[in-house]
């Protein structure tokens, strides 16, 4: 696969030696370039989600691997990029002048709760929120389908996450567009302008939101169809996991082309250069939980935080408070 990334690449995420390549290679370095040319969607190109690969994991001998030796592997280069994303945090809550929107899209199975809990791990609970959006209310459905995003944004200094979001009016609304008969919107016609319109008011709303000081992180967990299918069959299985299995998303997965189309139309239209989508290969649970946390710490030191200076009168009271505990016995 590849073995370090690069100063630049502030995350710091090193990958073990023995993922970096062919037996007896040193590895590559994925820069954030890198990363930025195999994973994100560029804002105005034409876009295809069949040219990014679900299992993508780097040199092929990485794919060999048995499922516990890459969770094993997991823990060694989370640990890593966690620690950096806190201290990225730490200076986030401390500036007090930006905030961040972590949102997460994907197919059911693709590990978005395992993504926010691993990625998250080291991240102060106070400087954290995490919004799953269920069926809207009545007064939900008496508002514009943006209103109850938009209660739930983070505050500055923040880091809040969408475990689902807005996004879900352009892909299961419009896989199953009886969900607008609810919506209580005004007669006309549901076809092309009309997600286009979503599309575009959704990148308005972004526009907004980051013109005023939020960061926003979008990342599609790209599943393939084989790999739901073995966690499907995996909750199926085995007890500890049957909690985890919803007849829902069974039936949903009858949809899956539908669905696949409805994602890559989104991805392209939404794409922004103010909101650009990452495409984050979501077969190996371990790469994709590498891969936000790294772009996310990355991303965070590049809106060059620093710790806020003390005014004059602060720095009165802290010389004060100096005195105060050097004449104590």
């Amino acid at each position: 696969m590849f073995k370090a990334l690069p100063g630049r690449w502030r995350c710091g995420i090193r990958w073990p030696d023995s993922c970096a390549g062919p037996r007896g290679s040193d590895g590559v370095k994925l820069s954030f370039k890198d990363a930025t040319r195999l994973f994100q969607v560029r804002p105005g190109h034409r876009f295809s989600l069949g040219r990014h690969d679900p299992s993508w994991a780097g040199a092929g001998e990485f794919k060999g691997l048995r499922r516990d030796e890459l969770k094993q592997r997991a823990v060694e280069f989370l640990q890593k990029s966690t620690d950096d994303l806190a201290g990225a945090q730490e200076l986030l809550y401390a500036s007090d002048v930006h905030s961040v929107l972590i949102v997460l899209q994907a197919m059911d199975a693709a590990g978005k709760d395992g993504t926010i809990k691993h990625v998250m791990s080291g991240v102060n609970p106070q400087g954290c929120q995490v919004f799953s959006f269920k069926k809207p209310s009545d007064e939900e459905l008496d508002h514009t389908f943006l209103w109850r995003y938009s209660k739930a944004l983070p505050e500055r200094g923040r880091i809040g996450i969408f475990n689902r979001s807005y996004y879900e009016e352009v892909l299961v609304v419009r896989v199953h567009p009886e969900i607008l008969e609810r919506q209580k919107l005004p007669a006309g016609k549901r076809g092309r302008k009309f997600w286009e319109a979503r599309f575009e008011d959704i990148n308005h709303f972004e526009r907004h939101l980051t013109r005023n000081g939020t960061l926003i992180l979008k990342f599609f967990l790209h599943l393939s169809k084989n790999e739901q299918k073995r966690r499907f069959q995996e909750r199926l299985d085995k007890a500890d996991k049957h909690w985890k299995f919803s007849a829902a998303d069974l039936h949903e997965r009858s949809f899956w082309d539908d669905y696949q189309a409805a994602f890559a139309d989104m991805l392209q239209h939404t794409s922004t250069a103010w909101a650009p989508w990452w495409v984050i290969p979501a077969d190996h649970k371990f790469v994709a939980r590498a891969l936000v946390a790294g772009i996310t710490a990355y991303s965070i030191r590049r809106l060059g935080l620093r710790p806020p200076a003390a005014s004059e009168e602060q720095e009165r009271t802290l010389a004060q408070a100096r005195r105060q505990l050097a004449s104590e016995r």
